[in-house]
């Protein structure tokens, strides 16, 4: 998989430039070259699932077995997507929010590097996520409890080196930065400004990530969308709101919210990971593994 994704970035770099430049479609050209990337990673996957050996039964033909306990699959699935939906369309509304202010260009322009240079560096975390949580179900499910929870506290402290070296990194850059994105010097001066900020919420981020990760490994999906949904739209949105257009502290008031938010988030999904019972959990999993199995005459 990562090889795939490395093979088609090399290509969108390549497609992105003939379309936005050669061809002049502009913004136009990068919507359809990341389009275009999208499907040669789709189609080098399914090359791999195809020719390769290890893959040799991933498709075996039309299957009952395809359906057997998918409504337990669903009933995990759904509120894992919430989860991760919440979040990510809190941020975007930040931005749609920036519109909203006075000198909306400035606000949105700033506001937009700065989710984009959120999202760029939460695929660290998101991708220590993913490998908490499968690692923390596989233990789980294999009745290793302990071994569950020293992996949740051995990626926290990761996350927490990363997110301090990352932070540190994003200071001391904040006055070179927004020249990555635009020669405008008012908006390189204000993304120099939202640099310190940027780094403090997406040290929560990374925190939250995980955490949310270690909560989806043990099947609590429902929990973390709850979560997320009180964090995000009862706290975060709401104080954004207040700061940025009731206290005329401007597009800063809006990431203040987000950050509110994470402290909120990171508070009960800590919470919820250290109230944890993991030997419960363990049982939980190993039913679960048990029921889901199955049958020998199926």
């Amino acid at each position: 998989m990562m090889i795939s994704s490395g093979i088609a970035t090399l290509i969108h770099i390549l497609v992105c430039w003939i379309l936005v430049f050669k061809l002049e479609l502009g913004t136009k050209g990068a919507a359809l070259a990341n389009s275009i990337s999208y499907w040669n990673n789709v189609i080098l996957l399914a090359l791999y699932v195809k020719f390769s050996s290890s893959c040799a039964k991933t498709w075996t033909g039309f299957s009952r077995e395809a359906l057997h306990d998918i409504f337990g699959f669903i009933k995990l699935a759904i509120p894992s997507a919430v989860m991760v939906c919440l979040k990510m369309w809190s941020f975007e509304m930040i931005v749609l929010l920036s519109g909203l202010l006075p000198n909306p260009k400035l606000e949105t322009s700033v506001l937009s590097i700065c989710l984009n240079t959120a999202a760029v560096i939460w695929m660290i975390p998101f991708g220590l996520s993913g490998a908490v949580s499968t690692r923390v179900s596989n233990e789980l499910g294999a009745g290793h409890p302990r071994t569950a929870q020293l992996s949740v506290m051995v990626v926290l402290v990761v996350i927490t080196i990363i997110g301090i070296v990352v932070g540190t990194i994003l200071i001391a850059i904040r006055n070179i930065w927004g020249y990555v994105y635009t020669g405008e010097v008012e908006v390189v001066e204000y993304v120099a400004t939202m640099m310190p900020i940027l780094a403090v919420s997406n040290f929560m981020d990374g925190l939250q990530c995980v955490l949310s990760g270690s909560v989806r490994g043990c099947g609590s999906q429902k929990i973390g969308a709850f979560i997320n949904l009180g964090s995000y739209y009862l706290v975060g949105i709401p104080l954004a709101v207040i700061l940025a257009f009731v206290l005329k502290v401007g597009g800063k008031g809006l990431w203040y919210g987000i950050i509110a938010a994470l402290i909120v988030q990171v508070s009960l999904l800590l919470i919820v990971t250290i109230r944890t019972n993991w030997d419960a959990q363990a049982t939980k999993a190993g039913k679960r593994v048990h029921e889901s199995a199955l049958p020998t005459n199926y």
